[in-house]
């Protein structure tokens, strides 16, 4: 693949979702194969090009990794143009992936697709008792699998969606509503990079992390001593740990941030004690939507656990929150 194509098909790639867009405005990511990547892009960017003349939206793939076999496509528009979009993708991967199209079994139009989904709005999905997901995988006729760990470094979990390409529309388009229902729930989600296994714990020669992956160095500038100064040398071996740190900041509810930090900081000293990162929470709202932000500074599996931790006691805050308000309602009836 030509270079000008890779700058035409890739999206640029974040460490936190973008600020949330309007209300009408989706954007649907999905985890696919490099060989399935090159078919949605196409020759010279033609398939990327005609879909998003075809249907409105911005649609890009990440850049590809030396050694990675995954690639993220995002999708960006309206329900229904995205929708329509995934449609032709889906289609058009069933069809590249299909021998022959005359010997082709009903069987072989099958198929699956992994969506990229924030596990702050995997309750909007599944809905309470599973009841939602039940329901649009009743009225589409696809099969929806449901992750349960987040992805490594980010808050995004997969749902694998499967059944015919029509079955797998249909179910597409009731993701996207419930998730446009629910978009503040998704603000601040740390989107998922494919990256190779060895790159989380592999350093380089001096002792600082491998550059090879800009996206998992620390960037912090500092340059390792020389091998022939043993003072610098020292000094090197010293500012190790710092040079394997990150620092990650997502968004909160105001009206959350008391559930996190729990009576005398109990809840949040717990989360700092089992993740081992630094946790520092903004003493004001940082925009109108009067959520405030917390830095969370650590190695990249401290801060992993930090945001699952966070994460969780989230959605028990929630849960619990709901579950009261449906006991008020029913003591309202009696």
């Amino acid at each position: 693949m030509s270079d000008s194509v890779k700058r035409d098909s890739d999206s640029p790639q974040q460490s936190r979702s973008p600020s949330p867009s309007p209300k009408d405005t989706l954007t649907l990511r999905a985890l696919v194969t490099t060989k399935d990547a090159g078919i949605v892009i196409g020759k010279g960017g033609k398939n990327v090009a005609d879909l998003r003349d075809q249907t409105g939206v911005k649609a890009g793939v990440s850049k590809v990794i030396p050694g990675v076999h995954e690639r993220v496509l995002t999708v960006t528009g309206s329900v229904e143009s995205v929708t329509k979009a995934y449609a032709l993708i889906i289609q058009q991967l069933v069809t590249s992936n299909t021998p022959s199209p005359v010997t082709a079994s009903p069987s072989a139009s099958h198929t699956s697709i992994r969506l990229l989904i924030s596990h702050n709005l995997m309750g909007t999905i599944i809905g309470r008792s599973g009841l939602k997901i039940k329901a649009i995988q009743d009225g589409s006729g696809a099969r929806m699998i449901a992750s349960k760990e987040m992805l490594h470094q980010s808050t995004e979990r997969i749902v694998e969606v499967q059944g015919s390409p029509d079955a797998i529309t249909h179910a597409i388009q009731e993701i996207g509503k419930c998730l446009l229902e629910d978009w503040e729930r998704g603000v601040g989600t740390v989107l998922y990079h494919p990256g190779p296994p060895e790159e989380r714990n592999r350093r380089s020669a001096n002792g600082l992390p491998s550059h090879n992956n800009p996206r998992r160095s620390n960037g912090d500038g500092r340059s390792p001593g020389s091998p022939t100064s043993p003072s610098l040398q020292q000094a090197s071996v010293a500012a190790q740990p710092a040079a394997n740190l990150r620092t990650q900041n997502i968004s909160i509810p105001s009206d959350m941030v008391g559930c996190i930090i729990g009576r005398s900081g109990s809840k949040i000293t717990e989360i700092r004690r089992l993740s081992g990162s630094k946790i520092s929470i903004a003493k004001a709202p940082h925009d109108d939507t009067g959520e405030r932000m917390f830095t969370i500074v650590g190695t990249p599996e401290a801060n992993e656990k930090a945001l699952f931790l966070l994460y969780n006691q989230l959605e028990s805050e929630k849960e619990r929150r709901v579950g009261r308000e449906a006991q008020q309602q029913q003591e309202l009836q009696d």
